[in-house]
């Protein structure tokens, strides 16, 4: 397996939450209410399963060493786009848990910052999926011999491992938070 592989992989739990917004947000429009510990368990997701485990990867692992290469002139632009997705992912989260937590307080008008800061998410993931997916993840490959993507797949798999908790690995943990709302 390349080590694109569990990135990929990562993309359709991460597709999958994004959807939950985007229900959460219709639920929002309609009732005028939010469900708060909904939004905390979103905002977990994010904070551990979207950055700190799929960015982690990418940032500390495949950037990194993708850095070392003589990338084109295309690719090193599409991997700054990336990080600077990841760090606007990164405040809109940070938005979504303040709203959150005013709104569980009483301060009913946080539920607009809710609905916006998810608007803001469900719009920019997908768009950062399959620029990932589609025009980045299989082209940078080609930098590196079988044996350095092996060695990153090992990097990939030990990094998860370092986040298993209570012997459940990261994965699962957060594929059961995704599980539990229709």
């Amino acid at each position: 397996m390349m080590p694109i592989g569990p990135l990929m992989i990562e993309h359709r739990l991460i597709e999958r939450m994004v959807g939950l917004l985007e229900k959460e947000i219709y639920s929002i429009e309609e009732t005028l209410k939010t469900d708060h510990d909904f939004i905390y368990n979103a905002v977990d997701f994010f904070r551990t399963y979207a950055d700190r485990t799929h960015h982690g990867k990418e940032e500390d692992i495949l950037f990194k060493e993708l850095g070392n290469k003589p990338l084109s002139d295309e690719h090193r632009k599409i991997m700054e786009e990336l990080k600077a997705e990841h760090v606007i992912a990164r405040q809109h989260v940070k938005g979504l848990f303040e709203a959150n937590q005013k709104y569980s307080k009483g301060e009913s008008y946080a539920l607009l910052d809710i609905s916006t800061h998810l608007k803001k998410l469900t719009k920019l993931y997908p768009a950062h999926i399959q620029k990932e997916d589609q025009r980045f993840f299989i082209p940078v490959m080609d930098y590196f011999s079988a044996k350095e993507q092996d060695d990153m797949l090992t990097a990939f798999l030990d990094f998860d491992k370092s986040l298993t908790h209570d012997n459940e690995t990261i994965h699962d943990k957060y594929r059961k938070v995704v599980e539990r709302y229709p």
